[in-house]
């Protein structure tokens, strides 16, 4: 079991805690069981300017964690049927936030096997709404302190990815009203040749 990272690491810059996360463990406790995964995709949004972030236009009732202590969870569904996990970055009232893509599975296979019944392990967490399902993460999630083991859900430390390792490019599925620098901003990072980034 690493260190599990705390608030100071995430109110940097989520650019920063996005290519830092890359390596660290994901990790989800179920009925006392570990159930875990190795970060290997990942996206950030950051800034209020940022056209592509649920934190530009203003606060909802969707979005308000974003504008809460960094180092919180920030769960929302979309196409009515995937949860996906971000993890609110930068400080308070600076809405900002890291979407987890993609993990490795690590640990809790069993667990995984089952919520993703009739998948292939590389199809169980090859994608955010993936690894939602297969780590159970859903909506009763949204606002979870991830700087505590106390909530069930967090990431700790590891080695950081030497750049080597590393590939950047633009983030994936962006609307219409994304317009440039943002539409093409480098901020989704990734583990070069991994099974478990998503296509």
């Amino acid at each position: 079991m690493g260190q599990v990272l705390d608030r100071d690491f995430y109110a940097q810059d989520a650019p920063t805690v996005a290519r830092a996360l890359l390596g660290a463990t994901l990790v989800r406790q179920i009925d006392g069981a570990r159930v875990s995964g190795t970060i290997v995709e990942i996206e950030a949004y950051s800034t209020p300017d940022d056209l592509a972030s649920h934190g530009y236009a203003k606060r909802t009732g969707r979005n308000w964690v974003m504008w809460d202590a960094p180092g919180h969870a920030y769960v929302y569904l979309i196409y009515g049927m995937y949860w996906l996990l971000n993890i609110v970055c930068e400080p308070v009232d600076r809405p900002a936030a890291v979407l987890i893509r993609a993990i490795e599975p690590r640990e809790g296979l069993p667990v995984m096997a089952a919520n993703r019944a009739g998948q292939p392990p590389r199809r169980w967490t090859s994608g955010p709404g993936r690894l939602a399902r297969a780590l159970a993460v859903d909506g009763g999630h949204n606002g979870a302190d991830m700087t505590t083991t106390a909530s069930g859900l967090w990431v700790e430390r590891d080695d950081p990815l030497p750049d080597e390792r590393v590939r950047s490019g633009p983030r994936v599925g962006m609307g219409k009203r994304v317009l440039e620098p943002w539409l093409s901003m480098p901020w989704r990072w990734w583990v070069a040749d991994n099974p478990y980034v998503s296509t």
